[in-house]
């Protein structure tokens, strides 16, 4: 899934406005023992590259199981799966690294996890 973030946040014109000003060099996702890393410029997701990595460069990491994404990309997720602090605090996903890009931009970057969701309505 990670794969299509990219096309669905650059098709929506409101959320690359948003995130214009977000240039950071890496955001780190990762799924179970998969990993994948978003490069995000201008509020446009330019690169996603799938690991596995030596060396990844990040500034932060979301990591969840498999399943837990799957729920939180749902177009109705289930209670307690809709937000990415809902599911820090039920220790289901740890944000890890640099946190300040990811909390000055907090609005942008939620809209850029839960992008899936709006494929999945379709």
């Amino acid at each position: 899934m990670f794969d299509k973030i990219a096309d669905l946040v650059n098709a929506d014109a409101r959320l690359v406005h948003r995130g214009r000003f977000v240039d950071t060099n890496f955001m780190m996702v990762a799924i179970d023992d998969t990993e994948t890393l978003l490069r995000v410029q201008e509020g446009r997701v330019t690169k996603v590259m799938p690991g596995p990595f030596i060396t990844p460069d990040y500034s932060f990491r979301l990591a969840a199981s498999r399943s837990v994404w799957e729920k939180f990309w749902r177009p109705l997720p289930p209670l307690g799966y809709t937000d990415v602090f809902a599911l820090v605090k039920q220790k289901l996903m740890r944000v890890e690294g640099n946190l300040h890009p990811f909390m000055t931009n907090l609005l942008y970057f939620k809209d850029v996890i839960a992008a899936p969701r709006r494929e999945a309505k379709q």
